[in-house]
């Protein structure tokens, strides 16, 4: 992935994280809505469910119109793809800037709601938060808003899983599908790859006065105070959601190209972790108050 552009030179970097994303081929045949406008229309919650979910919901239709792009995506919005292997309309993917379904779906949960799903449809599949789960026995009838759709080469294996989607409710979904299309809202496919779906909505929201970030890197270092004085008070073993209470300028830290004076206090941990490795565009974070 490529690192965001930042608003001060002082500043860290995005998830370094390998793109994981659904197949560059479409899973089944159905036409597209026609007219943007009218799909951007349709696309919002067909049925009753709790706000959070109807935040997932509405983070995945802001995006409808955007393309699809094998690869592409992250936690704050489109980015350029990859070329598919497979050739055909994704081979320059590389060129467009979009969502594959993985990141779209995880820009949804992450934009809509704070919660963060790994890389890839089989390991969002198999996400150890979800809330509850239904079978391909079950088809839709158990299902509410924001509900992710699975769909896999194995519908018993959700190691298969090359498809997910977001379910808006009365059979209908918003996906990004497949190279050459855009995100779009769809009739939900019940054919022989349905692997069920799996509810996220429901997972614990930020404590009071508190801000959801990402970090990214990996064994990032929490330390007792806003500087590297005094030994680690524990680490980030890989990307990792963090609530984050009040900032303040410390210690310069210079690391991964980047330097950075800001540091952001984590309650959950009782420690600190340089701005540097927070995953935002901007390095005194927005939103966050001074401590």
């Amino acid at each position: 992935m490529h690192r965001a552009n930042r608003t001060l030179a002082t500043a860290g970097g995005l998830l370094l994280a390998t793109a994981l994303a659904c197949t560059g081929t479409a899973v089944a045949a159905s036409s597209p809505l026609s007219s943007a406008a009218v799909a951007a229309a349709a696309c919002r919650p067909l049925a009753d469910a709790p706000a959070q979910a109807q935040a997932i919901v509405n983070a995945a239709c802001s995006q409808i119109g955007v393309p699809y792009s094998w690869g592409g995506g992250s936690l704050h919005g489109p980015t350029y793809g990859q070329d598919y292997p497979g050739g055909g309309p994704g081979a320059h993917d590389s060129q467009v800037k979009g969502f594959d379904c993985s990141h779209l779906v995880q820009y949804a949960a992450w934009q809509g709601a704070g919660i963060a799903l790994p890389e890839g449809t089989w390991n969002q599949a198999r996400w150890s938060g979800a809330t509850a789960r239904f079978t391909r026995a079950q088809g839709t009838a158990p299902l509410q808003p924001g509900d992710l759709l699975l769909w896999g080469s194995d519908p018993a294996n959700l190691g298969s899983v090359h498809h997910i989607a977001v379910y808006l409710g009365n059979g209908r979904m918003v996906e990004a599908r497949e190279s050459g299309t855009l995100v779009m809202v769809s009739d939900v496919r019940l054919n022989s790859q349905y692997a069920g779906a799996l509810r996220i909505a429901g997972t614990g929201q930020p404590p009071a006065h508190t801000k959801r970030f990402m970090t990214w890197g990996t064994d990032v270092s929490l330390r007792p105070e806003p500087g590297t004085r005094r030994p680690p008070a524990g680490r980030l073993p890989g990307p990792t959601a963090v609530d984050v209470l009040c900032q303040v300028r410390g210690e310069m830290v210079t690391a991964e190209g980047y330097s950075n004076d800001a540091w952001s206090y984590l309650p959950q941990y009782k420690a600190w972790i340089s701005n540097i490795y927070i995953d935002d565009p901007a390095a005194w974070l927005p939103g966050v108050p001074t401590c």
